[in-house]
């Protein structure tokens, strides 16, 4: 039998995006050691000038002008106004792609954006190649450029983004409910007391784990102070990423803070911190959301992101796994009042496990596996995107 090779992609080095391709990484060699699966930067690969430019704009627009992505993110008529340059962007790439396909000889290509997928599934059909294209959603909702002919398989996070894609004109049985990816080890037995212990936690005590995201966004400074004024006493954790500045800020405040906080910028642990915690203040991020769910975490959401951070939040709070704080000075009332309510937190913790998928990155794994051995793929319905169309399937 010859080796299998599975060529993965992502963008941005400091992503949920890649974050899932490592753990379909992970779980591809826990199922076939001997697997060739390189993973690749799509749009640093093909664009690396325009992938800087897009970062930059786009972390300057969420934080400083919101309400422009909101407007921007999913909105039927920029999909339509922006398709030719979509076109021109796909049509560009093809002499990469095809230098990579050619390197790496897939048998399939993974794709957890939709930029590189939708690249991929445009050489695929321009060149009548027969190779097995996946694309692996890591939020609770889907947006319009996900939609591509020429791909196989969407692996999807819910059934509600299972019914958004069949309404937008994707047949059913190239949807697979599997959830969000995560590394294999968040599935491993933690021993919460040794972890506390091990970190001069008490076990014991209210553990609040506060995450920023990646890119340390949002309020984080104002929320762990407003935490460290609540009248309960807590033990707090904070990963606050990449910002230096933010990090040192507050490690001089914990130092004199009358509560027990760690400060981190990165850790690789996250999975026995989120064990160890009683709930997590939090911008809902695909995965860091996937990732709560499987440890049956309660979430508080403070600042969500427009767009698909908005959408998250409104999947935990109609699924009553998490709360919406709008005003930064409430959130430790907020917080006390659900760490006071072990009924309700209970009810919070059975909501998230009835909606985790701890196995998806091994179910991922299998699929990619059997489908590319068999050379057996999914039938690849014509999809034509129009705007009444998007509008529908996503107001």
């Amino acid at each position: 039998m010859s080796k299998q090779r599975v060529l993965l992609m992502y963008i941005s080095k400091v992503s949920g995006h890649r974050q899932a391709t490592v753990a379909i990484q992970q779980a591809l060699r826990q199922l076939d050691p001997e697997i060739e699966v390189p993973a690749i930067n799509g749009f640093g690969y093909t664009y690396p000038i325009l992938e800087k430019i897009v970062n930059k704009a786009y972390l300057s627009v969420i934080k400083r002008t919101p309400k422009v992505w909101d407007y921007l993110y999913d909105n039927p008529k920029i999909v339509k106004n922006s398709q030719s340059i979509q076109n021109f962007l796909h049509k560009t790439s093809h002499e990469k792609i095809e230098k990579l396909i050619q390197r790496h000889r897939p048998q399939a290509i993974v794709c957890t954006q939709a930029f590189p997928c939708g690249m991929v599934a445009d050489y695929k059909i321009s060149h009548n190649l027969d190779i097995l294209l996946i694309g692996v959603l890591t939020d609770f909702s889907p947006h319009s450029y996900w939609i591509n002919e020429g791909v196989d398989y969407y692996v999807v996070p819910s059934e509600e983004v299972k019914e958004r894609l069949v309404v937008k004109g994707v047949a059913p049985e190239r949807v697979r409910v599997y959830g969000i990816p995560l590394r294999p080890r968040f599935n491993e037995p933690v021993d919460r007391i040794a972890i506390a212990e091990n970190m001069g936690l008490d076990p014991n005590v209210p553990t609040i784990l506060v995450m920023g995201g990646g890119q340390g966004l949002g309020p984080i400074k104002k929320i762990v102070k407003a935490l460290g004024k609540m009248n309960m006493f807590v033990q707090i954790i904070v990963l606050s990423g990449v910002n230096k500045k933010i990090v040192n800020s507050l490690r001089r405040y914990a130092a004199k803070a009358d509560k027990k906080i760690l400060v981190f910028e990165f850790v690789t642990n996250v999975e026995e911190l989120m064990t160890l915690a009683d709930l997590i203040v939090t911008k809902p991020g695909g995965m860091t959301t996937a990732e709560s769910l499987t440890k049956g975490l309660p979430m508080v959401v403070i600042n969500p992101i427009p767009g698909q951070e908005m959408r998250n939040t409104d999947f935990l709070i109609q699924q009553g796994i998490g709360i919406r704080v709008h005003d930064v000075d409430d959130i430790g009332g907020e917080v006390e009042v659900l760490l006071r309510s072990p009924e309700r937190l209970a009810a919070m913790r059975k909501a998230a496990l009835a909606h985790a998928k701890p196995h998806a990155s091994l179910d991922i794994a299998r699929l990619i596996l059997g489908a590319s051995s068999s050379g057996q793929q999914a039938p690849t319905a014509r999809i034509h995107l129009t705007p009444e169309l998007t509008e529908k399937a996503f107001p």
